[in-house]
């Protein structure tokens, strides 16, 4: 039977970049979960039976906002509900899974790589029919649905057993509980050669993958061990736990510092990599040497063809206007696309389904295909793994080479965590309403050439997204990008984007925050950093 239940709104669930994410006591008031799926079914034109997947990071309180969305799903007239076993999915599994399947769209509960358990970040997100992050014309209309919401509807009695796979019945909905790697897996087997790739493993070539006891456990386990070889110790922290087992499942130094502390032992092994709460980030780590992300999505770029899904090459490249030009040396040597959109997934969606793009990349561990409509970590890892096992090369030696032949574009992003939101704001306002004369302007060696608050147009759509960052180019290609971040849940995070392109190949050995030194100083003059927010350090160097 469904229920009609009364409530009232709240006035704080608007979505950011991805999803709605506060902390977990947050989510756990009366109703709130609850009054944000219910706007996301108001906001769609459900024409009733339609199929919805539903899974998330196994974080804390997941499964309970997974057996409601399902009882939900019932109330609002859906036919059936695909759901990974124990509600455990990754996001590039969930997105495989609505393209799959042809679902009408998907709930991710996810808060990706932010903190878990009882005090933990917590998310819902709604991903479309094509399987990626709903468009802002979506999220919008979600927001205005939970200004006004009076009511939700829910099938009255208790959900399915998700631990069982297979069918039952919730009234007239079906509800299949399915194996949240298996599909996801036969789909990396379709892409990469796992027969060339086992051959490395049997080589000797040594893999550490650490999974933060998040989602991909059970995904490298499966693929990195059962199918492709590996010894089972080669994948560490592989339980996924509602509290990530205390740690940040965010891949970037900081929070993987023991994974990269491996991979520079002398002893360490070959190639190391870690992936994010919900699996959709990616570290990669060779020995004595560290990737970063915008150096991986050009390297992939440039040596995806080895790979036999994209044996015929690819169509072009997308990245986020924060990620490094490294990309877009790639696109021009092989003439290719190069688009810039705005940080967040959901703006790669169009161009891989117009088939402008064929893989896309945030400066922010994000790489990713037109496989599905996310960014994927595991799929980054096995991509790097056929290059590996084609090329017989060192990390180190790819990445060397990549520069010899591309340049290097230095890079590091500076995130300045839970800083006051209005001293935050202050800082972009002061950035705008000094770029109309900025441009001439001369900071130690460095002459500003040009500078603006990026603004994007869809070349698909037509739609315009703007003030989307802060850029400020400097004569000869360097750029320092101010913008305040959208995945938090607390106060307010700026990132500031420091790059310096370097053609001398004598150089490229050069420590990052050595190349960097001068733009590093200057970042701090000219957004006034550590007079408007007391912050002289950043929290975290990526």
């Amino acid at each position: 039977m469904i229920e009609t239940i009364a409530t009232t709104p709240y006035d704080d669930q608007k979505p950011g970049t991805s999803g709605l994410r506060k902390k977990v006591p947050h989510f756990q008031q009366p109703n709130y979960a609850a009054n944000f799926i219910q706007s996301i079914f108001d906001a769609l034109p459900l024409d009733g039976g339609e199929t919805l997947v539903i899974g998330g990071d196994g974080r804390f309180y997941n499964r309970e906002v997974v057996l409601m969305a399902i009882r939900m799903a019932a109330g609002n007239g859906y036919g059936r509900v695909i759901v990974g076993q124990n509600g455990i999915l990754s996001t590039p599994a969930a997105s495989n899974l609505i393209r799959q399947r042809g679902a009408s769209g998907g709930i991710i509960l996810s808060a990706s790589h932010n903190p878990g358990g009882p005090d933990g970040d917590f998310g819902i997100k709604y991903n479309v029919a094509n399987g990626g992050p709903a468009p802002e014309r979506i999220t919008a209309a979600i927001f205005e649905k939970s200004k006004t919401i009076s009511r939700y509807r829910v099938w009255t009695s208790t959900a399915p057993d998700i631990s069982k796979l297979g069918e039952t019945k919730l009234g007239d909905l079906t509800v299949e509980v399915v194996d949240p790697v298996a599909d996801y897996a036969a789909l990396m087997e379709s892409l990469f050669d796992f027969e060339k790739i086992r051959s490395l493993v049997a080589s000797g070539f040594r893999i550490r993958f650490d999974a933060m006891h998040a989602v991909t456990g059970p995904y490298a386990t499966e693929i990195l061990v059962n199918r492709l070889g590996a010894p089972a110790d080669s994948v560490v922290n592989a339980v996924p736990k509602e509290d990530f087992g205390g740690g940040h499942p965010d891949p970037n130094a900081v929070h993987a510092a023991d994974l990269i502390a491996h991979l520079m032992a002398a002893d360490g092994p070959d190639f190391g990599a870690a992936s994010d709460g919900d699996g959709d980030r990616n570290l990669i780590v060779g020995k004595g040497i560290v990737v970063s992300p915008s150096d991986s999505l050009a390297v992939l770029s440039a040596n995806a063809h080895l790979a036999p899904g994209y044996a015929r090459g690819i169509a072009g490249i997308a990245r986020s206007m924060p990620t490094s030009q490294a990309a877009d040396r790639v696109a021009e040597k092989r003439g290719i696309g190069i688009y810039e959109t705005p940080t967040g997934w959901k703006f790669f969606g169009n161009l891989l389904d117009a088939g402008k793009v064929t893989i896309c990349g945030e400066e922010s561990a994000g790489t990713g295909s037109d496989h599905v409509r996310e960014k994927d970590g595991v799929w980054a890892v096995l991509l790097w793994l056929n290059i590996l096992a084609e090329r017989r090369e060192s990390v180190r030696a790819i990445m060397e080479k990549h520069w010899a032949e591309f340049g290097r574009n230095f890079y590091q992003r500076h995130d300045y965590e839970e800083i006051d939101a209005r001293a935050a704001n202050g800082l972009m306002e002061s950035l705008r309403d000094r770029l109309a004369s900025m441009a001439g302007q001369r900071f130690g060696t460095l002459v500003v050439s040009e500078a603006d608050d990026f603004s994007y147009k869809d070349p698909i759509d037509g739609s315009v997204a703007a003030g989307q960052g802060v850029r400020i180019v400097f004569s000869g290609g360097s750029r320092i990008v101010y913008r305040l971040s959208g995945t938090g849940t607390k106060g307010a995070t700026l990132r500031v984007y420091i790059e310096r392109f370097e053609p001398d190949p004598a150089k490229h050995s050069l420590a990052p925050e050595e190349a960097l030194k001068e733009l590093i100083d200057t970042a701090d003059v000219i957004g006034e950093i550590k007079k408007r927010t007391g912050r002289s350090e950043p929290d975290v160097v990526t």
